[in-house]
């Protein structure tokens, strides 16, 4: 439609996305009333409304439910254009915005970071810490390059990239210690703390004790795993957390870790972006800088 230009579409995006216009402003990096004349003028050149206004947060109207998606599927094809002029220059520069799962974040990024900025000086990092599906949702969208996850994700549009696998060990009060290992099926009847729902980790402890989701609703949970081991040696109950974890998370805590029996719990960490990318060969050479960053420390 002649007058909308790529702006309008990127502050709508925001603005859908984020459900509220003080938000989406800081992200666009403009005034609020700034973002609110965009997104009229925007509705003006449509002749119908986008958004139904409240006091705190903003609706999409049918019309921009079904905006939102094509904007967001034009904004990604123009972002992957840029790439396609990216991946004919060499070595990868430019904005790089890469997503990161929570438990892997704390332990890997940083080093991912450094590792990065020294191999690749002319890239712009933008890392970004969700869960699982808010980050395949960025994918798709076109709000994130890549991101590190525990595979699969089964997405049909992102190709994924296994790393490196690792095991889950238990963590339990540190007067335990001497006690024989539980196996999945003592675990089911122990005090188990989990991360709350929308944490793939979670999921995963669940699947090794053979536990359904549905009958989880009087275990405790924790928002991350610092605060799993923290409650662990408080007394509270027993855990599960990744192998990269232990180090960091134990240091503080009064607690005993110990592997698990065979078959050992593992989960495979990988990259993942869309298929349809023109840097997916420079993203593949991303993968050695990841995998040397796990074999530090």
């Amino acid at each position: 439609m002649i007058g909308i230009t790529l702006k309008h579409l990127r502050y709508f995006d925001a603005l859908a996305q984020q459900g509220h216009f003080g938000r989406a402003a800081e992200i666009c990096a403009i005034s609020q009333p700034a973002l609110s004349v965009q997104i009229k003028e925007l509705e003006a050149l449509l002749g119908a409304p986008l958004v139904e206004r409240g006091p705190r947060q903003i609706r999409l109207t049918a019309l921009g439910e079904s905006f939102a998606q094509r904007a967001r599927d034009i904004l990604c094809a123009v972002d992957e254009l840029g790439n396609l002029a990216r991946a004919s220059t060499g070595p990868l520069t430019g904005r790089l915005r890469i997503g990161v799962i929570p438990t892997v974040a704390p332990y890997l990024l940083p080093r991912i970071i450094q590792r990065l900025a020294a191999e690749h000086p002319d890239l712009d990092l933008h890392p970004r810490e969700a869960v699982t599906q808010k980050l395949v949702d960025d994918l798709l969208g076109g709000g994130l390059d890549l991101a590190v996850v525990a595979l699969p994700v089964s997405e049909t549009s992102l190709f994924e990239l296994p790393l490196f696998t690792e095991e889950f060990v238990l963590v339990r009060p540190a007067a335990e210690a001497a006690r024989p290992v539980p196996n999945p099926e003592t675990l089911r009847t122990m005090r188990l703390l989990l991360l709350e729902e929308g944490h793939c980790f979670r999921d995963q402890a669940l699947s090794f004790c053979k536990m359904n989701p549905a009958t989880t609703r009087d275990l405790m949970e924790g928002s991350s795993l610092s605060t799993l081991v923290q409650m662990v040696g408080a007394g509270i109950g027993v855990t599960l957390v990744p192998q990269m974890a232990v180090e960091v998370e134990t240091r503080t805590a009064p607690v005993a870790v110990a592997r698990l029996p065979a078959p050992h719990p593992v989960r495979t960490i990988g990259l993942v972006w869309r298929k349809s990318n023109p840097l997916s060969s420079q993203f593949k050479g991303l993968s050695r800088v990841v995998q040397q960053a796990m074999q530090v420390g």
